[in-house]
């Protein structure tokens, strides 16, 4: 069965190699963006690891119970760990049961699988306890970790793993993937390629989910109608974003981002590089407050809601953090859509 991964066959031919029999690592590391395909890639590591009727050495058939279950990460032999709800890292006692877990022999698969996705959510407590079992893995146990970046990591852990960077294609090749396998007109795949800046899965995500990109366009819409508009009215957003208080933090790290992309796209643009837009579909909106704000303060915007993205990790109170942002936008010429 194809991999179905696009953009990283040199990292499916280096994982099917290692598959076949050939200098199969104990610990890998998929570092790169969300959505590029990190996951989409341990999963069919793992499934061609355990596939009990593969068509070739390294490949996988789908069809197996093995395959099915893996693929469905309902396997007996495949541990998945993350964050467990209320929390927003991978703990010491989650890695402690994962030890005792990969300490005996796999039920029924050739090799018991360890996934740890977004591996750079391990508290610092954590990351040290699984470094010890990266340090003496057991037999017939294959860990595979993500990450979004290297940089967080402990380098000791990143030493013990065989290191895969995955990046995003590039747009054109993106959308184009988009009209062939997700049968989008160009305008769609285009603008989704855009969006995700080349990220396949996110993308298809995207592609798959209306609601999603209807939500960002009124999200959008919103904030552009707020830039010529009275602090008073900045602010009533502030206060519904920040209601009902225990999705406020959800709400925030939904809308900020988006901000975040459309400052970008007008530092982009004020500033003359050569870089393409993420919010291709507003373009004119872009064009026009990029005339109004200097490259000195887009490149300001940008990095005050960076910063922002910091503190709510940080459990900074949600509403203030929307008000101290709205404070720094700029009041401006109402923008035509």
């Amino acid at each position: 069965m194809d991999w179905h991964i696009y953009g990283h066959d040199w990292a499916v031919n280096l994982l099917r190699a290692h598959a076949a029999g050939g200098s199969l690592r104990h610990a890998y590391l998929l570092a790169g963006p969300e959505g590029v395909g990190r996951r989409t890639l341990a999963t069919r590591f793992a499934q061609a690891l355990n596939c009990t009727n593969p068509p070739e050495p390294g490949a996988f058939c789908g069809e197996c119970r093995e395959c099915r279950q893996i693929g469905a990460l309902a396997h007996p032999d495949l541990s998945l760990l993350a964050p467990t709800e209320g929390h927003k890292d991978i703990l010491i006692d989650q890695v402690r049961g994962l030890q005792h877990t990969l300490a005996l022999a796999p039920y029924a698969a050739k090799y018991r699988i360890a996934l740890i996705p977004d591996f750079q959510l391990a508290n610092p407590q954590a990351a040290n306890a699984l470094l010890k079992t990266l340090e003496e893995p057991p037999e017939r146990v294959v860990m595979l970790l993500t990450a979004d970046a290297l940089e967080p990591l402990l380098p000791t852990i990143i030493s013990r793993c065989e290191v895969i960077r995955l990046r995003p294609a590039a747009i054109t090749d993106a959308a184009a993937y988009l009209q062939s396998e997700k049968k989008l007109s160009p305008e769609q795949a285009g603008l989704l390629a855009h969006l995700t800046s080349g990220r396949i899965g996110a993308a298809i995500r995207l592609a798959d989910d209306p609601d999603a990109l209807a939500k960002r366009r009124e999200h959008l819409e919103t904030f552009l109608e707020l830039l010529s508009a009275p602090r008073q009215d900045r602010f009533k957003l502030a206060e519904r974003l920040a209601k009902p208080s225990d999705i406020a933090r959800a709400n925030a790290g939904e809308v900020i981002p988006l901000w975040l992309s459309f400052w970008r796209d007008v530092f982009v643009r004020a500033s003359g590089a050569d870089l393409p837009l993420v919010n291709l579909d507003l373009e004119p909106q872009v064009d026009q407050v990029a005339v109004m704000v200097s490259p000195p303060a887009a490149r300001a915007l940008v990095i005050v809601h960076e910063e922002a993205l910091d503190q709510l990790d940080a459990n900074a109170n949600v509403r203030l953090l929307l008000e101290a942002l709205m404070l720094r936008w700029p009041f401006l010429s109402p923008i035509a859509k």
